[in-house]
């Protein structure tokens, strides 16, 4: 399996699990080490184990791949190294800290759906949604007495 595949098969795993901001960093033009970064955020240790747990499980028994890894299943950022892939599974706080898009923020993100070109004059503007109407329980009688 190509790097690519291998980075987006992580992405969708994280994905199973319910992963929350995932981000392919292509970082082969500025690391000899590796080729992507998958960073994923998991909202609770529980979460992160359920992250960690879906790709680690799944490459092994389905690709027959094992990373190396740094932190463990109570840490609350693990690396998996499948060397031309590292997966980083990180708590937002974590996440938030230590920036890894910042740091690598030259390097193309994969699956980021460019902008259109097109200016905002020439969509067509969306149509309003009228109001329901709603009829009220309450009797006029019942309005004058309140």
């Amino acid at each position: 399996m190509d790097s690519k595949k291998l980075a987006t098969l992580c992405r969708a795993l994280a994905e199973n699990r319910k992963a929350e901001d995932i981000t392919i960093l292509e970082v082969k033009e500025f690391s000899s080490i590796t080729d992507y970064f998958v960073i994923v955020t998991g909202t609770s240790d529980p979460h992160l184990r359920a992250i960690l747990s879906e790709i680690t499980d799944t490459l092994k028994k389905d690709h027959h791949l094992t990373p190396r890894s740094e932190g463990g299943p109570d840490s609350t950022w693990v690396v998996l190294d499948y060397f031309d892939v590292i997966v980083h599974i990180m708590r937002k706080d974590v996440r938030e800290l230590y920036k890894l898009e910042d740091l690598w923020g030259d390097a193309p993100r994969l699956g980021v759906k460019k902008v259109s070109s097109k200016s905002t004059s020439d969509a067509k503007p969306k149509r309003a949604s009228t109001p329901r109407k709603t009829t009220s329980k309450v009797s006029k009688k019942s309005k004058a007495e309140l």
